[in-house]
């Protein structure tokens, strides 16, 4: 079966929720029916305990705001959560230190010494970056968040292929994302280029070049660069897909997970021409640095 190239573009489909709790019983999920028999039983144990004292009406009256406040805290939803997870994140945020320092070997923190007339302020918290270790494989320790693997993804020039390409690609895409049964990011990161290397790479190879008017043509290339990169910020995208896997007591067989789920989205993104490379310690080390400080010499 041939694609014709006049035929209209296709679209995927892709479920924006698939991380979303199962229903239970009444449209609610297990935690929103905790939350709600937790307050229903609350409030039935205090009736029973001032029934003899508070007439129904002052009750209901009491009760009701509750339930009120109840129902927005677990029906309601921003950005894709609850109210009450988004409080429960408010309070643990306002609750956090606001400053973080790095220490070796877990050195405590002290504050400042007694002669310091000026208030300091609290005492910094220990800062305690996510990953704890990389291996030689590429694949990142996150201690109890697991383990993570960072393969660098090609591009393609989706705007220059004929509808049956640009419909081909995107099934292959679409076939990829519906076949996913474990975490991935896709993350595209731009950064500052520098041609300084690639200009003195062309000047030192000009005088090499077989003929004069090569040589005028790679200077004038010369030029032109160094114009471009002082009147014009160049950037340089770049597209990881990063591989997460669970915390597992054997580490080793997690990293044997990561590589394995690495070659298979290899073979199922080469149908759409897209080259998938795990990168190796050193290189995924650099991504990591390139996040810390993007503005790094």
């Amino acid at each position: 079966m041939s694609l014709r190239n006049d035929e209209p573009p296709m679209s995927a489909r892709v479920p924006a929720d698939v991380e979303k709790p199962d229903k239970i019983a009444f449209g609610l999920t297990a935690r929103q029916l905790a939350i709600a028999a937790g307050v229903a039983a609350a409030l039935w144990a205090l009736y029973t305990a001032t029934a003899a004292m508070v007439p129904l009406p002052v009750f209901l009256a009491v009760a009701l705001p509750v339930v009120a406040v109840t129902a927005v805290l677990i029906l309601g939803l921003r950005d894709g959560l609850t109210l009450d997870r988004l409080v429960v994140h408010a309070v643990r945020h306002l609750r956090a230190p606001r400053r973080l320092v790095p220490t070796f070997d877990d050195e405590p923190i002290v504050g400042a010494p007694a002669w310091v007339a000026a208030d300091a302020g609290p005492i910094p918290a220990l800062l305690r970056l996510p990953a704890e270790a990389i291996a030689g494989t590429g694949v990142i320790d996150l201690g109890r968040d697991g383990a993570a693997l960072i393969c660098a993804a090609t591009t393609v020039n989706f705007g220059l292929r004929t509808p049956a390409e640009q419909n081909a690609l995107v099934a292959v895409f679409a076939r990829w994302l519906n076949g996913l049964a474990a975490p991935v990011q896709i993350v595209v990161r731009v950064d500052r280029l520098d041609i300084t290397a690639l200009i003195a790479d062309i000047e030192t190879r000009a005088p090499g070049l077989p003929h004069p008017a090569l040589e005028d043509a790679a200077r004038e290339h010369t030029r032109f660069l160094a114009g471009l990169g002082a009147s014009r910020d160049l950037l340089c995208r770049s597209v990881f897909l990063v591989l997460r896997a669970p915390a597992v007591p054997n580490r080793d067989a997690a990293a044997r997970t990561l590589l394995r789920r690495a070659e298979e989205a290899a073979r199922a993104l080469g149908a759409a021409e897209i080259t998938l490379s795990p990168l190796d310690g050193a290189a995924a080390l650099d991504v990591l640095r390139g996040a810390c400080d993007p503005y790094r010499s």
